[in-house]
């Protein structure tokens, strides 16, 4: 093992860094390729990328190969980037969410969102506790406690609404009743998820500030960012905009800021970074393309990094007998949970038969919103490495099952478009599609 201890070794350290960002943009590449030949999103191919370079497949030849491809010394600076490119993605998310479809969809789209939302969160506080037992065999505490309840709740619950929009304009559909209705659903249940999420996770990083203080410290935040940062940039990109070429640098101090704040304050940085999305001004009804763009680039290229750190905390191998059961539970719950509320609410909304099972198999996608829920909840100690990696597989499984059942239901598309433009992820991958 090498030693970083002097200037000669910091420099071997730098270099070690640089190649293995080689290394995983490269594996990333062939195996998001090679998911899109098999009709699947790119991101399916980029997660096992990350779960393959770890102590699943590489770890297991002689000599440990995940330990000398990425040294431990490594790993902090690996995981820095990586938490970087998911505060960026998420400033994406938040920037490009339009939660207007849901005026074209007023019926519909409230009745899938609470029900899709709701119900799948409500099973799994439930099977937290009728398996009890089967968690505290995976490592968790016999203690159930509030953050735990809620992270499970939000586990099982949660849309993945970047790679649902993508689907959704690959297959032709964006302005059928289904893919508004499930576009709008989505993004309504992305914003509760993280709300829950975040309500949460409060208090469970230790601080020197009483719960109370951190609580009205975060409350206070959101809402001077939302209430009065929002609105004073607006004012002054609009009144000052041919000093600037771009907007661009205003969006990444405004992500990353907001990030460095919720990550102080014991919330983890992915919150800061949708936060900031939220309140960066969009021009014209939509989003500056010179800031989305360039800012999806930026997260593109580096979430290959996030789904590696995340491969290196999951060792499918080591999961036994008791461990698969759970999972069945797991998908059973958050599969059923979804398509369900959402099937019965689209019906009671007047879709036919075929566009509510269209918007239920929309809902269910799960993507890399799910994968970066899941590490909060790891990296906050939430939940221990043998849950996480029996969710993120249910995560992967949820999103590969999303094309098989659209193909097989067949949603009609408006005249004069395709019928399936191209597998879901073939288009060049964005961050906020992946």
């Amino acid at each position: 093992m090498r030693t970083y201890g002097n200037e000669w070794t910091v420099d071997v350290l730098i270099a070690d860094v640089i190649g293995e960002v080689a290394l995983v943009l490269i594996a990333s590449s062939l195996l998001g390729a090679l998911a899109v030949r098999l009709r699947q999103p790119r991101v399916i191919g980029q997660i096992l990328a990350g779960i393959l370079l770890g102590p699943t497949l590489l770890g297991q030849f002689p000599g440990h190969l995940t330990s000398h491809l990425f040294p431990k010394a490594t790993l902090p600076s690996m995981t820095v980037l990586a938490n970087v490119a998911v505060v960026i993605f998420m400033f994406v998310v938040g920037y490009e969410l339009d939660l207007r479809p849901l005026r074209r969809s007023r019926k519909a789209a409230p009745m899938v969102a609470g029900g899709a939302l709701l119900v799948p969160m409500a099973l799994g506080v439930a099977a937290v506790y009728v398996f009890r037992p089967g968690f505290v065999s995976l490592g968790e505490p016999s203690h159930l406690s509030r953050s735990f309840v809620l992270f499970m709740g939000v586990a099982v619950s949660i849309t993945a609404l970047p790679v649902l929009a993508s689907i959704v304009r690959e297959r032709g559909i964006a302005g059928t009743q289904a893919g508004v209705t499930a576009t709008a659903a989505a993004g309504a249940m992305d914003v509760l998820a993280w709300l829950v999420l975040a309500i949460a996770l409060v208090g469970t990083v230790k601080t020197s500030r009483p719960l109370w203080l951190t609580t009205v410290l975060l409350a206070a935040f959101v809402a001077g960012v939302l209430a009065i940062v929002r609105p004073l940039l607006r004012r002054w990109m609009r009144s000052n905009r041919s000093l600037l070429a771009s907007q661009l640098p205003i969006a990444i101090v405004l992500a990353l800021g907001c990030a460095w704040v919720t990550g102080t304050l014991g919330l983890h940085p992915v919150f800061g970074g949708f936060l900031a999305g939220l309140a960066m001004p969009s021009l014209n009804g939509g989003p500056d393309a010179d800031v989305l763009r360039p800012m999806e680039q930026v997260s593109n290229l580096l979430l290959p990094l996030f789904f590696v750190v995340t491969g290196l905390s999951l060792d499918v191998g080591s999961l036994g007998g008791e461990a698969f059961l759970l999972l069945l539970v797991v998908c059973v719950v958050a599969s059923v949970g979804k398509l369900g509320p959402a099937y019965a609410g689209s019906r009671l909304a007047g879709l036919t038969p075929r566009e509510s099972a269209g918007v239920a198999a929309l809902v269910n996608t799960r993507g890399l919103t799910e994968l970066i829920a899941l590490n909060v909840g790891l990296t906050d100690g939430l939940i221990d490495r043998k849950l996480f990696s029996i969710l993120v597989i249910m995560a992967l499984i949820m999103t590969a099952a999303t094309g098989p059942l659209l193909s097989a239901i067949r949603l009609p598309v408006p005249a004069g478009e395709p019928r399936e433009q191209a597998p879901a992820g073939s288009a060049p991958a964005t961050a906020a599609e992946e």
